[in-house]
C-alpha cells in the first residue's frame, strides 16, 4: 500500500508548561514557538504520528510539564 506523504502532514498545538527560551526553543527546529507568560505553545506541521511521537518525546525527555496536545487542518483554523 503506498501512502503520500503530503496527505500524512497535520498540524499540531503543543503547549507546555513554563517559558522555553532560545536554547528550548532550538529543540524543536522546524516548529513555532510562542512563549507566554506561564504557557509556551510549539505548533508546526508534523510529517506523521512518527515524528508528533519524536515530538512528544523530546518533551517528556528535557523535563517539560505537557499542557496540551492539539490537532487542527491549519495554522490559520481557530482551536
Amino acid at each position: 500500500m503506498s501512502r503520500n506523504q503530503e496527505t500524512d502532514k497535520a498540524f499540531y498545538e503543543i503547549r507546555v508548561k513554563g517559558r522555553l527560551d532560545a536554547w528550548g526553543a532550538a529543540l524543536f527546529d522546524g516548529m513555532a514557538v510562542a512563549p507566554a507568560d506561564e504557557v509556551t505553545t510549539i505548533s508546526g506541521f508534523v510529517a506523521d504520528q512518527a515524528a508528533l511521537h519524536g515530538l512528544l518525546a523530546r518533551v517528556r525527555d528535557f523535563g517539560l510539564v505537557l499542557v496540551s496536545v492539539r490537532a487542527g487542518a491549519g495554522e490559520k483554523e481557530v482551536f
